[in-house]
């Protein structure tokens, strides 16, 4: 009798925890291979990591993340919001732009930052997903070829003959209509009745609560200046920190229950959704390691050698980033605006090496850890273009030097 209560309570437990781990909105990866295991330090809410799929839009769904978050935080309740809607408007505002710039403007697909999500909103509201999927043209998922295929054609046309005529903007909206469906005008949401703007209103989101923070020494710290990325086509000015202050911004925010909206590079090796994980790593030295491994590099290239490193079988010393090795990645053009991710919190390996808890936009299956990936310390400072935070997510020294 004894043995069947024990073994009861032992199943009823199980239950229990299983059940508590499905029930959390967000899951970061805990083991990559057999070098890299995680604790965790601080893990914040997020909701389902979505797909952006084939439409090169990864900054809309990296700041719809970021505020689905806020509105968490704030206590707004779990939200799914329209990542295509934001889209929509800013395939227009860029037309607008290109012409203005006779054609010289970023028609490219995707072709937007995190302002871009904010002016947006602050202008035409939002809508949640399911009122606007955006899926209107018979896939199961996002695919954007065939639409920036027609948007680029089409955006010629004005330029040339130096005029947005009616029947233009008419041709565009039935082109954005076909692929995306129409704005609605109206709708109803959880038995209330809304337009994009009061939804908007509803929500208590203020963009002017929101900035963009990056850190380079070609313009001054302390300052606003233009980021020469082919992406901030608007040419927002963003505050300018020491990679140092910016660390700290990222570490206060985290620690005080706020998200980080995340732009970087993610072209180096060493970066592995696949793994999970994503690394700086110094050329491997062998004294480091058993004998066993010495005698196995002993037989390697030295090209071999310096792989070893991206196969994140072991942890692996990494390169120390400093605000010149970071100026020089940018000047050189190896740190590029190549993505946007949701950074939602902190872990550490083994060693006690920090990484940030980083939530991508390539859907759930293309990695084991349901799209979340663990980027270090190091390379957050070697790779980040900028990041997009909460005023109140900055520590008061750093505020008061920005003037906030």
């Amino acid at each position: 009798m004894k043995i069947r209560i024990l073994l009861a309570i032992f199943l009823l437990s199980v239950m229990v925890a299983t059940n508590a781990q499905k029930s959390k909105t967000n899951t970061a990866p805990a083991v990559t291979d057999e070098g890299y295991k995680f604790t965790p330090v601080v893990e914040l809410k997020a909701t389902s990591v979505k797909d952006q799929a084939r439409t090169s839009t990864c900054w809309c769904f990296a700041t719809t993340s970021f505020i689905e978050s806020e509105l968490i935080r704030m206590g707004k309740g779990d939200f799914d919001l329209s990542e295509m809607f934001i889209i929509r408007y800013n395939f227009l505002d860029r037309l607008k732009d290109n012409y203005l710039r006779q054609g010289k403007g970023n028609i490219a697909p995707g072709g937007g930052q995190a302002h871009d999500w904010m002016i947006v909103f602050k202008e035409n509201g939002i809508v949640p997903d399911e009122i606007y999927p955006g899926l209107n043209y018979g896939s199961p998922k996002h695919n954007h070829d065939e639409l920036n295929d027609y948007i680029t054609a089409v955006a010629a046309v004005p330029v040339q003959r130096k005029k947005e005529s009616d029947q233009y903007h008419k041709i565009v909206d039935a082109i954005l209509d076909t692929y995306l469906g129409g704005i609605p005008e109206s709708f109803t949401y959880k038995g209330v009745n809304y337009t994009p703007m009061s939804f908007a209103s509803s929500l208590g989101i203020n963009p002017d609560d929101y900035v963009e923070i990056t850190s380079f020494s070609h313009f001054p710290f302390y300052t606003q200046g233009v980021l020469e990325i082919p992406d901030n086509w608007r040419m927002a000015r963003f505050y300018n920190v020491p990679i140092d202050e910016l660390m700290q911004i990222m570490d206060y925010s985290l620690n005080n229950g706020f998200t980080v909206n995340w732009d970087g590079d993610v072209s180096e090796r060493g970066f592995s959704h696949e793994k999970g994980v994503a690394i700086i790593p110094e050329l491997v030295k062998t004294e480091d390691y058993s004998v066993t491994d010495r005698a196995r590099f002993e037989k390697m290239t030295l090209q071999e050698l310096s792989g070893e490193a991206y196969k994140f079988l072991n942890l692996f010393p990494e390169v120390k980033i400093t605000q010149e090795i970071r100026q020089s990645g940018f000047e050189n053009f190896t740190t590029t605006d190549d993505h946007g991710m949701h950074i939602t919190g902190i872990v550490k390996d083994k060693n006690g090496t920090k990484y940030y808890i980083t939530k991508n936009s390539w859907g759930t299956e293309r990695n084991p850890f349901g799209g979340y990936l663990n980027m270090s310390e190091n390379y957050v400072m070697a790779k980040t273009i900028f990041i997009m935070v909460h005023k109140n997510a900055i520590p008061m020294a750093i505020k008061t030097k920005l003037g906030l």
